[in-house]
């Protein structure tokens, strides 16, 4: 033990700095993992304990306000029934915010989808005006508890009791009301009616929502919303945040390995004759296996152990999200088995990987096999010859033949694990560059517009059609209408707008097919065309109230909202099929470029004089700017275990070259010349990695990005590589870097003395 503790030390002493980078590596990829599992508990704890306290339904229907709900308590599969409730829309402001609700008439806290308070108090008679805000929307209203609340239009004003937390699909501007709770004299007329099941078992939750539709009817029915939407609305950006952490921090897992691997395998090869020794002194295979085993375990347990102290020591005090992920996290019942188990996974993997290299130092025979002093590459090939023959510098044809013709596989598998770390760096760069994308060029990631506006039902369209362009920086205004449709087999309801004219057409963004411009043509976001199982070119039916729609599918368009179940039409397509839904109830706006979309609508509000709600348009990508950080701590990562596997080159290619001294010394070549054969040798294997890197990671970024656009809804064809120069950069960098690297321990080799190189090949 004394010994292999004295040679475990020796070997530390000799390689600090790869030691420190394996340390630093592991640490980074361990930390990775665990905020990726933090940012996963942190997406679906809070809105499950929600669900679970309120004992939230599987399934809400909105229907028409003299639909007979009654039939729904003895269907199959249904354990309890929360409502109906009268609803009716309507629109609240409060310090200059202004919003879309849905007032919901109920005087006590209902035993399914029960709200709860976060603040405040529920319903009281003796407050005939008072009303309960679900959170989110009364963070857009700025509301507290005490606060009043104007109706437009209305003589009275609401008064805020409470704030509480709901299950339910939470309020989005311009595209889902929020939930306000008032007792139902507060509700006067309603114009509908909303119910809620809770199923016995949540998978029948298609097959729940077909058997009330056919109960109810389908033109009584207005929107169904299920549990699964609620929750995927929920976890939002943080599950794509923890899946983008979780995937990196796995392939640098694998890079961190494969590079472990690399260096032992090396090490090995530069002290054949030391191991040699060690058997000659009595060290059992086992033993001089267990030597570098044991050496990287302990590294990269040191290296876990520090990201997993950390992590949970000052992972909450991270500003942003990741913070809050993190200390929501450490709540968790299995918070404790996650911070052990993925480091412990980690060590383990290294382990394996180091264990497979290290078996090579067993099969060390006892006797040292004496090395050739010629060339290890051979003879020259003709290409080298010519080379030289064309008065090429040697230093260079021998520095190319040393890194591509000597031992070619050893090459190779240099090459992939040098080009792995890179691959992973620019599949990172093209994450940031789509992230800049959606910020820098909206209307070609589905937001052609930026502003979306609901006039009031009294004023005319012609009257808001020049209220809105008498703005100098509104470049143009599509009128629109967006109703809730029932899909065949009536399980889920999706988003069927009606924007812009045949003369005028709405600017969508088009990733597959053409722009609808006949009479029943449409195209359709991502997530519609998987939950009905249709492509482009394909006809659709769907119904909206008593009346049926048959669209023909032309085009597939880039949707960030509603998850891609979106299907749209011109405005004259949707009034032929259907005359009873009037004129255009909203206007999507687009900007002069340079435009201040908050500052326009602050002007279009001011000029409606209350007759208009306006919204900012959600850029999917607003979520997603704490992935910036993510991409610099990951790119910061890879780079360390890049330079791990370039400390392990330069150090194979420097002790080759000691072993080559003799030959090239008696052929005439300087130290000078030696020195830039080694640098050469490195340079090439490094600019060849970036090339294998560069070309191998740009189309599986493309892939990676879409395949997660289309898991989303929003589809395919968002995906943006890198610019060129960024490309070149990188790759520079990494030469450049290589070439630093080897240039001082080369310039050493190169000048040993000649007793010392013999003593080397022997």
């Amino acid at each position: 033990m004394r010994a292999t503790l004295r040679w475990a030390h020796s070997d530390l002493r000799t390689h600090r700095g790869e030691a420190l980078f394996l340390v630093l590596a592991t640490a980074g990829v361990v930390a990775s993992l665990l905020l990726a599992a933090a940012l996963f508990g942190y997406a679906t704890n809070p809105w499950q304990r929600v669900f679970t306290q309120a004992r939230g339904a599987h399934v809400w229907i909105h229907t028409g306000p003299s639909a007979a709900t009654d039939g729904l308590r003895s269907l199959d599969g249904v354990d309890s029934v929360a409502g109906p409730w009268p609803t009716a829309s309507t629109t609240v402001t409060s310090r200059g915010a202004r919003a879309s609700v849905e007032l919901r008439g109920t005087s006590e806290q209902p035993a399914v989808g029960r709200p709860l308070l976060l603040s405040g108090r529920w319903l009281d008679p003796t407050t005939p005006d008072g009303v309960v805000l679900e959170s989110r929307l009364a963070r857009t209203l700025v509301a507290e508890p005490g606060d009043t609340l104007a109706v437009p239009g209305a003589a009275h004003e609401l008064t805020v009791l409470g704030i509480a937390d709901s299950a339910e699909p939470r309020y989005s501007p311009g595209d889902r009301p929020g939930v306000v709770w008032a007792l139902p004299s507060a509700v006067p007329d309603p114009s509908g009616q909303v119910v809620g099941l809770r199923l016995a078992d949540p998978d029948d939750t298609d097959y729940a929502v077909q058997r009330a539709v056919t109960v109810l009817g389908a033109g009584a029915v207005s929107e169904v919303s299920t549990w699964q939407q609620a929750r995927a609305e929920a976890q939002g950006d943080n599950r794509l945040l923890g899946q983008v952490l979780g995937l990196f921090g796995l392939g640098a897992l694998v890079a961190a390995g494969f590079a472990v691997h690399g260096a032992i395998a090396t090490r090995i090869r530069g002290h054949l004759r030391d191991i040699s020794i060690l058997k000659a002194i009595g060290f059992t295979p086992g033993q001089v296996v267990r030597i570098f085993l044991l050496q990287h375990i302990a590294y990269a347990l040191l290296g876990a152990t520090a990201a997993a102290a950390l992590t949970q020591a000052l992972g909450s005090l991270v500003p942003g999200r990741l913070g809050d992920a993190v200390g929501v996290w450490q709540g968790l019942p299995g918070h404790t088995v996650a911070l052990f188990a993925v480091p412990a996974g980690a060590v383990l993997f290294i382990a394996a990987i180091t264990g497979l290299a290290a078996w090579r130092a067993g099969r060390v025979p006892p006797v040292p096999v004496p090395r050739p002093v010629s060339p290890s590459g051979g003879r020259l090939s003709g290409a080298a010859l010519r080379a030289l023959g064309l008065r090429l510098p040697p230093a260079l044809v021998l520095g190319w033949h040393k890194a591509f013709l000597t031992r070619r596989l050893r090459s190779l598998a240099t090459v992939a694990r040098l080009a792995l770390p890179l691959l992973l760096i620019v599949v990172a760069l093209s994450a940031w560059t789509t992230i800049d994308r959606f910020h820098s060029a909206p209307e070609r990631t589905g937001l052609p517009t930026a502003l979306t506006v609901h006039p009031d039902a009294a004023l005319a369209d012609a009257s808001t059609r020049a209220l809105l362009t008498r703005d100098p920086q509104v470049a143009a205004a599509y009128p629109g209408v967006e109703v809730a449709a029932l899909v065949p087999g009536q399980t889920a309801t999706i988003a069927l707008r009606g924007y812009g004219t045949r003369q005028d057409p709405y600017p969508y963004t088009l990733a597959e097919g053409r722009p609808a411009h006949g009479p029943d043509e449409a195209v359709a976001g991502q997530g519609l065309l998987d939950l009905l199982d249709v492509g482009v070119g394909d006809w659709v039916r769907m119904t909206v109230g008593d009346q049926p729609q048959i669209l023909h599918i032309v085009g597939r368009s880039i949707e960030p909202e509603n998850a891609g179940r979106v299907i749209s039409t011109s405005l004259d397509t949707l009034h032929e099929n259907a005359p009873e839904l009037g004129g255009p109830t909203l206007y999507q706006l687009r900007l002069t470029p340079g435009a201040d979309p908050a500052a326009v609508a602050a002007r279009l509000t001011s000029a409606g004089q209350g007759r208009l709600d306006v919204h900012t348009a959600v850029n999917p990508a607003d979520g997603l700017s704490p992935l910036r950080g993510v991409v610099v701590a990951v790119i910061a990562v890879l780079a360390l275990i890049g330079l791990i596997e370039l400390l392990t080159v330069i150090g194979g290619t420097v002790r080759e070259s000691e072993r080559d001294l003799l030959a090239l010394k008696a052929v005439g070549l300087s130290p000078r010349q030696i020195t830039a054969i080694t640098v050469t040798a490195t340079a090439c294997t490094t600019l060849t990695a970036a090339v294998v890197g560069t070309a191998l990671g740009t189309p599986l970024a493309h892939w990676l990005i879409d395949a997660q656009g289309r898991s989303s809804g929003i589809g395919a064809g968002i995906a943006q590589s890198p610019p060129l120069p960024l490309l070149l950069l990188l790759g520079a960098a990494a030469v450049l870097g290589a070439t630093a690297l080897a240039a001082l321990p080369a310039a050493r080799a190169s000048r040993r003395r000649l007793a010392d190189t013999l003593s080397a090949v022997t």
